[in-house]
């Protein structure tokens, strides 16, 4: 039952889709009828507004990272239950027909929370990807993947388990990323609002 409990706490604050409200009150309309057409961080930027794409990292970082500290609280052994179900909420959440971001910036929240250490080594490898590439969906692939892997490598294996399950759902959301990829379509960032 605490199991369930997590699960239900994390998908339901990871379904919150932050991205969408934040532009929809700054009066810029539906973030998805541009870019990737995602709710996340990367896309807000393509509005040109980067103080709200900013509020979104964070808000969709902290959306995957208050279920994890909650369940590791009351529920002690279920936060990789609560993180990963906090990454699924964000990308299929059913307040938008079950569709929804591609969960990088709540997934970095949930290893905040489950692993710092692990976190910010991860972040070193994103951004020094998104230097080489300078495309968000090729750094945040590249992160989720290895992180699993940076978990082990730093005797972090409770963690190992949620990680790759989190990879797994973040790399199917990139699904649409990976064939403008392959025809080298991808837009980088500080593209503009217009790419697609």
């Amino acid at each position: 039952m605490e199991t369930l409990f997590a699960a239900l706490l994390g998908f339901f604050l990871g379904s919150i889709p932050f991205g969408l409200l934040l532009t929809r009150a700054a009066g810029l309309g539906d973030v998805r009828d541009i870019g990737s057409g995602s709710i996340g961080a990367t896309n807000v930027l393509r509005t040109g507004n980067k103080g709200l794409a900013a509020a979104t990292v964070l808000l969709d970082a902290a959306k995957g990272a208050v279920p994890v500290l909650i369940a590791a609280y009351f529920w002690p052994g279920t936060e990789g239950v609560a993180g990963v179900a906090a990454v699924a909420g964000h990308c299929f959440t059913p307040w938008l027909n079950f569709k929804g971001g591609k969960g990088f910036a709540t997934a970095a929240g949930v290893l905040l929370a489950l692993a710092w250490p692990v976190m910010l080594a991860c972040a070193a490898v994103w951004a020094a990807t998104l230097a080489v590439s300078r495309i968000s969906s090729v750094s945040s692939m590249t992160t989720v993947i290895a992180a699993p892997l940076i978990a082990w490598a730093m005797g972090y294996p409770q963690v190992i388990a949620p990680l790759i399950a989190i990879a797994l759902i973040v790399i199917i959301q990139h699904r649409a990323n990976i064939g403008r990829l392959m025809r080298g379509e991808e837009p980088k960032v500080g593209g503009g609002k217009n790419d697609s």
